[in-house]
């Protein structure tokens, strides 16, 4: 599968991206460091440069949903600028550097640069249709749908082939869709005795389309 080609808006949004890095507190963060709580009043953005966090929500049991993973090159808590709560809580799955960039200095900076701000936008609009996505999959799917179309969003350009672009344990991937682990398991265990998939050292490669069921 050919990786995709980065297209001229590409550049613009990681050009503007690194400007607005450059603007914040460079911070470096251990794995397993929680650097946004649920319900905390958000007062920075944070853009990634590197390392992985993940994006979950909780409830008072300790259960856990995966609503995103992100990587370098990625901006979390841009939601802070309303001055709300925060609406789902962040932590570092490996040792993760972050531009810690104020709401103040966010606020500065998108009035001064108009093409950010329309960047931002367009970020925001992305998750929000993931968001509602994700709400379509767990409510109009059973847990082999909604696994086998997260597995599809995460190929390469989501064709639906090739490795994952995430490295995930069957506990991540069952915390993203709501379902048990065992259940995932089993689902990934007969997919992969039916050559869909191959899974070596935590990476899952689509061999070929997945079943509609």
């Amino acid at each position: 599968m050919p990786a995709r080609v980065p297209t001229s808006t590409d550049a613009i949004r990681e050009s503007l991206l690194r400007t607005v890095a450059e603007q914040g507190r460079i911070t470096t963060f251990a794995k397993g460091t929680t650097i946004i709580h649920e319900g905390e009043r958000g007062d920075a953005m944070f853009v990634i440069l590197a390392g992985r966090v993940k994006v979950y929500s909780s409830n008072r049991d300790g259960k856990e949903v995966i609503l995103d993973i992100h990587g370098p090159g990625e901006p979390i808590g841009e939601m802070a600028l309303d001055e709300g709560m925060r609406s789902a809580s962040v932590v570092t799955l490996e040792t993760t550097t972050c531009s810690v960039i104020s709401r103040d200095m966010m606020r500065r900076y998108i009035a001064a640069n108009p093409d950010f701000a329309l960047q931002l936008i367009a970020k925001l609009i992305q998750r929000t249709r993931m968001a509602v996505e994700n709400v379509k999959r767990l409510a109009l799917l059973d847990v082999y749908g909604r696994l086998t179309t997260l597995l599809t969003s995460l190929t390469p350009g989501q064709a639906g082939l090739g490795v994952l672009t995430e490295r995930m344990t069957q506990q991540e991937l069952a915390e993203r869709v709501g379902a048990s682990r065992d259940m995932v398991s089993r689902i990934l265990h007969d997919l992969a005795n039916d050559g869909h998939i191959m899974i070596r050292s935590r990476r899952i490669e689509v061999l070929k389309a997945l079943p509609p069921a």
